[in-house]
């Protein structure tokens, strides 16, 4: 199944009313791009412009793939902007005006007819192809089963990859017939306007359609009488022909004359009628001339000869069907396959084709649409045993629910090709194309045959062939409609199965972009199928042969084609980077497919006789080798450690490059795959780098490890600009050579510069495009707070570097130094001067003040301790434990060198910028007059000295590396050595430089990582959002034994440890299993990953695996024996040494990894003492070692506290899946609208920010197809503003596709994925729908248990919204339950005062007035109103309202008690006992709780969408409960925004 993501991304929705709203927004952005203006209160768009250094996205918008990589560089104030900044830094007209040409696409209504099938109307953009009407066609119903198949307009076919709007007659109202068969392009009707063009000598002929590569009709007029009709095709040399179909393709209207030979078609008939062209042909003598021949597929011979005299040449259109062929064939049978399959989850599960897995329209299948005020108990809110709070058990059946209204629905027993293919001769001469056998329901077996019209029964058996059809007149266009006439089970099933189809959302249909896999699959029933084993055994197959036959993709060419596309215009980047994702998805599917091939040993090596693990291979244009040190090229470096890293290195350098995206600089094509234990590198193919050695290809860097350095002058050309903005340093080496020269390098010596057989200028091998990490390089020189605190570490490889992440983060702070020790010399001198003046002015004439302290007052800056002493506030929690830890960082050593320590005299950033733009303000002068200061205080000369003076300490005292101006530029080559520098002190500047980085790293990232944990700007649920968050502050993941350390002592992090040991355990095992994997043979791969799973995770101490005596006599009997010369059929051999591991074992080699790369000890001898020490589950051990290792096991319930027997076996595993990592390319217009529409949002302009997202999505549709991750997140954010706005029902819907993707590009327990659950279950309730939020609630809830468990922040957000709602629908003893546990996490991790634990309390107390309860209810709203009283005072809103809450309270508990006091003594019923007044809970005040927890101030704009809980009664008499804020200014705000201003109500 080939598709173009591409064609789905516009044919996901084509609902009229949808695309009307659409394009009336369109027309309203393009009026106010017009207007250039934008108001809060209007619709409104601009031009993308984003600051990369003061726009703060809103939210995570992190790009969930599979790879963990680097963003684009930013720039800093001083290193020029990438190509992508430079487009949004600013805001320009031309902007503007791509926005309105883009937005001026034409939306019409058409209507397409096909056979057999109701008309049916179509709302379509003239910016889209006729492709994407192919594909809505074949997702219909009515019309999914053709294949074979063209769109006419007129009776002209159109083209497939031709633009709506560049169809001549296409417009509203247009009429599209489908023809059965591809009919010839160059047809139209004979009633169709004729075009006249010149043939030689006067003649004249009527051009009707044409195209290159096509086949027309042609009636041959000669002295006027008709002698011929026939076929010809474009493809033969015929001048005649190629003109006219030339000019009727390019220019129908254009005279063109042609050479003066003419020539005239005839033809030689073979037989009285043409079976290819379907027409009659008389005969014709043959002409004696020169004649240039071919044959048709029909047998019509035709000829070409030249003549002396004129002819006319009249093209009389008519349709011939496009016979089927075994390309046609192959391609209708997989759509038939794939559309009688649409229910069959296989493809999901194993993986394959896009396809991946989705629930939550499996949850959401019973939605309760009750009466607007209906809260009956007869709704089932019960929760499941195992999402109640304190189970320990962690079931994992329920992690894919089934839907048994969608189970699979089987229509065919099997179709396979027959054994009696290839027709033979006398059969291909009569039109036979392949045969089929097919057996249906009915236990009957079928022979069909496919000709070239369609198909039909033959009356062959399983012993005898007998083509001959069993009704002659019975010939299907469509195997559907043949099977649906000869099995009434097909039939009846296939329209079983169309209507489910039908039912399944199209995201559930449509494949992502990356292949998604899950680690734990259910048991499918292995079915016959002929079409998956042909795919599956025929390991040289690419994915492609159908569609292209005999071609191979040359994948450098078509991306470097790509990255050459225009780029000026806002529609031509839109085109560019659609090809750049397209192209780029591809290549990754076909390396992933290439790399299973090579490890399973499927690809035969290019140099067989050599080691196998240097094998190098080629397969589909791909180049492919392995993670191991070649020839000892990484020996000094840590050998197969090195070189395993240097593969990620190298991704980082070509993510960096390719991010700057320079014109006339290319780089690879690059995919890592982790299969097997083996890391696989794929790379496209440098045109001609085969052909010759890598020393003569190599005009830049070193073939030699440094030794030897060639360079050039157009590769330093080319580099520069690229060098300025990654920060790299441009230094001189030595050639290596005997002259002796010195080499100017703009990158490291590693980069290679190699100039293709295509002309263009290449850079590969990037492993040290970013300077190297001293704390991790036992030799290097550290800072004295690194060497405090254990560094430089002994590290198994020495290719540990910085990630680009922290360069930036490191540049951009020691340029903000530099401006405020800038300020601060310039504050000094000003000082000084002031102070001359006085003294001065005192001598004239006596003053009642002094200028300075006026100019102090004014500029806000005085002496450094003056601005110390401003500058001096309560130090917040968070602050006080970032400084313990700071403290105990540098406790140890003396005061380091480095600018930050003085950090505390200098200006404040914002004073400080304020001084310097006044130092350089031409408005200098006025201010100065106006503080009494006149502008001739101090020459110009002086002054520019004075200002050279300060820019030179500054540059000195950040380590600047020029004296004139701000330079940070690391030298990445500046501890290899291998290659001779020819500065020696600067070198040593430049090792200085690196060490500081390594020293920010540590003592400024990770405390402000800690920080950020404890302020909940983020909380990372597993491994992956950690390592994502890690990265983003530039923190390597080898820093995590140091993050741990420092979260030793902090009760508020206690689960954020918990994920750091689980993903500290999971990644040091993965690195022992690495090592077994590979001596693991096929055969035993099941037994030996279930073995090392149960050694892992169980409590079984001697788990045994289940290899047999003889496997280990055969082992032994072959481990010494070698393989003949050149046989190279897999890359492992059977090694039994995994089968020796037992739990103590394992987990002693998991310690000593962990201590080697992490730097952090642990003395657990298994997996229980782990467990119990650290807080960490077993099953989130298990769930994230199979993620990150590959390993797929069966979806059932696992013991793994089972002490008597093993957890696991070798049933158990299922299969084993690739780890991916690669360049994501980005929709970089798209993300500047998305952030501008952000930074509209920020400033309280809702719509604004609704338009420029809604914008940003449809520019993300364009270039990413239907489905992607980013998607996801940019619907998410409409949602949320949807809700805000006041439409619940139009969020609901946007949030419902925004989980659904999340769990398609993402996977179904994903965190990303546990907060779309929370969204949707959240707009659910806004709907109505109460038992369906409760349901994606109790989901988000269990799948959060099973990635970390109950003590989480984020648990606390889940428990809360479940009380809240099953206090809605009464079921308070249940609603408490979950409201104590959000209490126990939000006093742990907000505190005990906070408010959110204020409004828990408050929720606890009237869950219990309405039990009767009234006591606990008293205490609990004591508990609110003593909160209230510490953080607003008495006389707040919210003070009183919770006094009047008690007061009330108060009363019923006494009513309450004089009741309980007149029953005892009369002895009266219980109902006596029973309260008067129990108030009831409203929806409406239900959901302004839940809209309070999820951080949403609900707002109804005039003239919106009335919401449906409008429509509500209040609460009677009841305490309304009003939105509450974290802190007391957040609550004094009016903002019409959410409470969190930094995260906006997107999360």
């Amino acid at each position: 199944m080939y598709r173009s993501v591409v064609a789905h991304s516009l044919s996901c929705c084509r609902d009229p009313k949808k695309a009307a709203v659409v394009q009336e927004k369109k027309e309203e952005t393009v009026k106010m791009c017009e207007d250039k203006t934008v108001a809060a209160e209007q619709p409104a768009a601009e031009a993308p412009t984003v600051d990369a250094h003061n726009t703060l996205p809103i939210g995570d918008m992190s790009p969930m793939s599979t790879d963990s990589g680097h963003e684009s560089a930013a720039s800093t104030p001083e290193a020029p902007l990438t190509p992508h900044e430079e487009r949004s830094a600013t805001p320009s007209e031309n902007a503007t005006e791509e926005l309105i040409s883009y937005s001026n696409d034409a939306v019409y209504r058409i209507r397409i007819m096909a056979p057999n099938a109701e008309p049916f109307d179509l709302q379509v953009n003239s910016g889209e192809m006729v492709q994407e009407l192919h594909q809505v066609l074949l997702e219909r119903d009515s019309t999914c089963h053709r294949t074979c198949f063209s769109l006419q307009l007129d009776g002209v076919p159109l083209d497939h990859f031709t633009e709506l709007k560049n169809i001549e007659g296409m417009k509203d109202g247009a009429v599209l017939k489908v023809a059965e068969g591809q009919t010839r392009r160059c047809l139209r009707s004979p009633s169709a306007k004729r075009t006249h063009f010149c043939v030689g000598h006067a003649a004249t002929a009527s051009v009707i359609g044409g195209g290159w590569w096509s086949t027309i009709a042609l009636r041959l007029r000669s002295d006027g009488t008709d002698r011929v009709g026939f076929a010809a095709t474009a493809a033969a040399a015929v001048a005649t022909a190629i003109a006219v179909m030339y000019v009727s393709k390019r220019r129908p209207d254009r005279i063109l004359p042609i050479p003066s030979t003419i020539y005239e078609l005839s033809v030689e008939v073979l037989a009285s009628k043409c079976r290819h062209c379907a027409i009659e042909v008389d005969l014709l003598e043959r002409m004696a001339d020169a004649q240039v021949g071919d044959v048709c597929s029909g047998g019509c011979v035709w000829r070409v000869v030249a003549r002396a005299e004129p002819a006319v040449l009249f093209f009389n259109g008519r349709s011939f069907a496009e016979p089927y062929t075994i390309r046609e064939t192959r391609i209708h049978l997989r759509h038939v396959r794939d559309l009688i399959r649409a229910l069959d989850p296989a493809d999901a599960v194993n993986g394959v084709e896009g396809a991946s897995m989705s629930f939550v329209n499996t949850i959401m299948a019973n939605n309760d649409r009750k009466r607007p005020n209906a809260l009956e108990r007869s709704i089932d809110c019960t929760p499941p045993d195992y999402v109640l709070p304190g189970n320990k058990d962690r079931p994992l059946t329920h992690l894919q629910p089934q839907n048994k209204d969608m189970a699979n629905v089987q229509c065919v027993k099997s179709i396979a090709l027959s054994g009696y293919n290839p027709p033979p001769g006398n059969r291909k001469m009569r039109g036979d194309v392949m045969y089929l056998v097919v057996y249906t329901l009915e236990n009957r077996r079928y022979h069909i045959t496919c000709c070239t019209k369609g198909f039909f029964v033959n009356q062959s058996t399983g012993d005898e062939f007998n083509p001959k059809p069993v009704n002659q007149k019975a010939i299907y266009h469509s195997l559907i409609e043949l099977l649906s006439h000869i099995s009434p089970g097909f039939k009846r099933n296939l329209a079983i199965v169309q209507k489910k189809r039908a039912q399944k959302h199209i995201f559930e249909r449509l494949p992502t972009p990356y292949q998604v896999h899950s680690w734990m699959v259910s048991t499918l029933e292995h079915n016959l199928d002929g079409i998956r084993a042909e795919d599956g055994t025929q390991p040289h197959r690419i994915g492609l042969e159908d569609h292209i036959p005999g071609q191979i993709r040359d994948w450098n060419e078509e991306l470097q084609t790509t990255h050459e596309l225009p780029r000026k215009t806002l529609p031509d980047r839109l085109i560019r980077e659609r090809a750049i994702f397209k192209i780029h998805s591809d290549f990754v599917a076909a390396a992933i497919k290439g790399a299973m091939s090579v490890v399973d040993g499927n690809v035969m090596a290019i140099n067989p006789a050599d080691d196998p693990r240097t094998h190098m291979y080629i397969w589909n244009n791909i180049f492919f080798s392995l993670g191991f040190d070649v020839k000892d090229h990484y020996k000094a470096l840590g050998g197969d450690a090195a070189a395993f890293v240097a593969t990620a290195n190298d991704l980082q350098g070509v993510r960096a490059y390719a991010a700057l995206d320079h014109e006339k600089l290319y780089t690879l094509g690059m995919v890592l795959v982790d299969y097997r234990g083996y890391r696989v590198t794929a790379q496209s193919i440098i045109p001609g780098i085969l052909e010759r050695e890598q020393e003569q290809s190599v005009v830049y860097g070193s073939v030699d490890f440094g030794k030897t350095v060639v360079s050039s002058e157009k590769y330093h050309e080319l580099l520069e600009k690229p060098a300025q903005q990654l920060k790299i340093y441009p230094h001189l080496v030595k050639s290596g050579k005997d002259d002796g020269k010195d080499v100017k390098l703009y990158s490291s010596f590693e980069t290679k510069g190699i100039v293709g057989n295509d002309s263009r200028h290449y850079v590969l091998d990037l492993l040290r495009t970013f300077p190297p990490d001293v704390n991790y390089l036992a030799d290097a020189e550290v800072t004295e707070i690194c060497r405090a605190n254990g560094f430089p570490r002994k590290f198994p490889h020495k290719l540990a570097c910085l990630r680009q992440e922290l360069i930036d983060a490191f540049v951009d702070a020691r340029y903000m130094t530099f401006v405020r020790i800038a300020a601060y010399h310039l504050q000094q001198l000003r000082t000084a001067q002031l102070e001359e003046k006085k003294e001065e002015q005192e001598k004239a004439t006596p003053i009642a003040a002094s200028p300075s302290e006026r100019l102090s007052a004014d500029s806000g800056v005085g002496s450094p301790s003056a601005i110390t002493e401003e500058s001096t506030q309560c130090e917040h929690d968070g602050d006080r434990i970032v400084k313990e830890i700071k403290n105990k960082m540098t406790a140890n050593c003396g005061r380091d060198a480095s600018p930050e320590g003085d950090a505390e005299a200098l200006p404040e950033p914002e004073t400080a910028k304020r001084i310097v733009e006044e130092s350089i303000s031409p408005k200098k002068a006025t201010e100065d007059a106006s503080a009494g200061v006149e502008a001739e205080t101090a020459a110009p000369g002086a002054t520019e000295a004075a200002t050279k003076q300060i820019i030179r300490k500054a540059a000195q005292a950040v380590g600047s590396l020029s004296d004139t101006e701000f330079d940070i530029r690391f030298n990445p080559d500046c501890y290899c050595d291998t290659v001779v520098h020819s500065d020696a002190d600067e070198l040593t500047r430049q090792r200085k430089l690196v060490a500081e980085a390594a020293q920010f790293l540590l003592v400024h990232q990770i405390p402000q990582f800690v920080r950020d944990c404890l302020e909940h700007s983020l909380t990372p649920v597993d491994g992956f959002g950690l390592s994502e968050a890690m990265h983003a502050r530039g923190i390597n993941m080898r820093y995590l034994g140091k993050i741990v350390e420092c979260l030793s002592d902090i009760a508020q992090l206690e689960y954020f440890k918990t994920v750091c040991m689980c993903e500290l355990a999971c990644r040091s095992a993965k690195h022992v299993l690495r090592g077994y994997l590979q001596g693991v043979g096929q055969a035993s791969l099941g037994t030996a990953l279930a073995h090392f799973l149960n050694c892992l995770t169980g409590s079984f101490a001697s788990p045994q695996p289940s290899v047999s005596a003889e496997d280990m006599a055969s082992v032994k009997r072959t481990k010494g024996s070698k393989k003949r010369k050149g046989q190279s059929s897999t890359l492992a051999h059977d090694s039994l040494d995994w089968a020796q591991l037992t739990p103590k074992l394992l987990w002693q080699q998991v310690a000593a990894e962990m201590d080697a790369y992490y730097g952090y000890s642990i003395d657990s001898e298994h997996c229980d003492a782990f467990a119990e020490r650290y807080n960490v589950q077993k099953i989130s051990i298990l769930r994230r070692f199979c993620l990150i290792t590959g390993i797929q096991i069966v979806l059932k319930d696992y013991n793994l506290d089972n002490k008597t027997r093993a957890s696991l076996g070798e049933e158990d595993i299922q299969n084993m899946f690739p780890i991916v990592k690669h360049v994501n390319p980005k929709a970089q217009d798209a993300q500047n609208f998305l952030h501008t529409g952000q930074a509209k949002i920020q400033q309280g302009q809702l719509r604004a920010g609704f338009d420029l997202i809604a914008e940003a999505l449809n520019l993300m549709n364009n270039v990413y197809g239907a489905m992607h991750a980013e998607i996801a997140q940019c619907m998410r954010l409409l949602a949320r503003l949807a809700y805000i706005l006041g439409d619940p029902a139009e969020a609901l819907a946007q949030q419902h596709k925004a989980t659904l993707m999340s769990e398609r590009c993402c996977g179904i327990d994903h965190p990303q994925t546990i907060v779309e659950y929370m969204n949707l279950a959240h707009f659910s309730f806004a709907n109505l729908q109460i038992s369906t939020s409760l349901k994606l609630l109790y989901r988000a809830r269990y799948l959060l248990l099973l990635c970390h468990g109950e003590n989480h922040p984020l648990m606390a957000q889940i428990d809360s919204n479940i009380g809240v709602v099953l206090y809605a629908v009464q079921e308070y003893d249940f609603a408490l339950k979950f409201l104590n546990q959000a209490l126990k996490l939000h006093i742990l991790y907000t505190g005990a005062n906070s408010l959110k634990t204020a409004l828990i309390y408050h929720l606890m107390a009237r869950a219990h007035s309405c039990r009767g309860d009234f006591r606990t209810a008293l205490q609990n709203e004591k508990e609110t109103f003593t909160i209230y009283c510490k953080t607003f005072g008495e006389d707040h809103e919210k003070t009183k309202e919770s006094g009047e809450c008690l007061r009330h309270l108060t009363q019923q508990a006494v009513t309450f008690q004089k009741r309980m006091n007149e029953a005892s003594r009369n002895q009266g019923s219980i109902s006596q006992l029973l309260p008067l007044q129990i108030q009831q809970p409203s929806l409406q005040s239900v959901l302004e709780v839940l809209n309070i927890l999820n951080g949403i101030i609900f707002i109804q704009l005039g003239g919106g969408k009335d919401s449906k809980l409008d429509e509500m009664p209040d609460s009677n008499g009841g305490v309304k409960i009003t939105e509450l804020s974290d802190t007391a200014e957040e609550a004094e705000a009016t903002t019409p925004v959410e409470q969190q201003p930094a995260e906006v109500a997107l999360d």
